[in-house]
């Protein structure tokens, strides 16, 4: 009869993201995970199959959580202007309990040149952002927001361009203020 788990998976998960948001894929160690989610090597080995499987589950957990909050922002009824607002500014306000930085982004850099499966994954997840914000755009141009003659698709390449800078700046040592600056800039270009 198999030993029952004694440990809660979705933590397992949350505390591994943690740990790749901070050192990224190749620099994390099993050793690392072990510390991170406080597991023995056999139960990250015989839950999660693989660092790998691991490092999947948890780029997804973030995806899920970060993609969430993006979307009730998108989704709500203020204008949107303030929309886009809001999220440049959250962006820049990122709490102090995360890494800096963002999972995404690292993921994007360090994986996507030479791993099929991590680009496809980080591609379709920047397809569904950037069409949630391709749709605020056209709205904000529909209620005269925005310039009506500008290319609604392009506005939102240059947001999600401007936010994933934001965080590696973040990463790199921005402080709030440099990153207010960097919301409020993009904000006056729209």
């Amino acid at each position: 009869m198999a030993r029952p788990k004694e440990f809660d998976e979705h933590r397992a998960v949350d505390a591994a993201m943690r740990a790749f948001w901070t050192a990224g894929y190749e620099a994390t160690s099993t050793q690392d995970l072990c510390a991170a989610t406080g597991l023995g090597r056999s139960s990250i080995y015989n839950t999660f199959t693989s660092k790998r499987d691991l490092f999947d589950r948890a780029l997804r957990h973030y995806m899920t959580t970060k993609n969430a909050a993006l979307f009730d922002i998108l989704d709500s009824d203020a204008p949107a202007r303030q929309r886009i607002a809001d999220i440049l500014h959250r962006t820049a306000d990122a709490p102090e309990t995360e890494p800096a930085g963002c999972l995404v982004v690292n993921s994007i850099v360090e994986l996507a040149p030479h791993d099929a499966a991590a680009r496809e994954l980080l591609a379709a997840d920047g397809d569904r952002r950037l069409d949630a914000l391709t749709a605020a755009v056209e709205s904000g141009q529909r209620a005269g927001e925005f310039a009506a003659d500008r290319d609604a698709r392009a506005i939102a390449q240059f947001l999600i361009a401007t936010i994933s800078g934001m965080r590696v700046a973040a990463r790199g040592g921005a402080d709030h203020a440099t990153l207010t600056a960097i919301a409020d800039t993009a904000l006056a270009c729209l």
